[in-house]
């Protein structure tokens, strides 16, 4: 990924799909977890995939929509790592970690909507 790195919200969000890449080949070799760390790389790595779309997409209105759809995908992310947390998959100090990470990109995410919006 060389083209997109000199844009923040692009870095940040393939950075975020490979840690939850990493998480979900932990889960489902080291765990034998495979249902819930399904879901949570679903969702993690499609943060990405929207992000992606809405920095190419052909107008702005694609780009809120799409901005959105990441912002969604975000937050379902939180939902699946809580569980995998609760359920004794991941200890405290790994899900503070990937969760920090999580929360920084909502933020973002959360940003860019709302000025997205502004514009509209």
């Amino acid at each position: 990924m060389k083209a997109d790195t000199d844009n923040p919200i692009v870095a940040k969000s393939f950075a975020f799909a490979m840690r939850i890449v990493r998480l979900h080949r932990h889960l489902a070799d080291q765990k034998r977890e495979y249902s819930l760390s399904r879901e949570l790389l679903m969702a993690g790595t499609h943060v990405g995939k929207h992000v992606k779309e809405a920095v190419h997409g052909e107008s702005r209105e694609r780009f809120a929509l799409e901005m959105g759809a990441a912002l969604r995908k975000v937050n379902e992310v939180e939902y699946w790592l809580q569980l995998i947390h609760f359920a004794d998959f991941i200890d405290e100090k790994e899900f503070s970690s990937i969760d920090a990470d999580r929360i920084e990109l909502a933020k973002m995410l959360t940003s860019i909507t709302k000025t997205t919006r502004s514009y509209a």
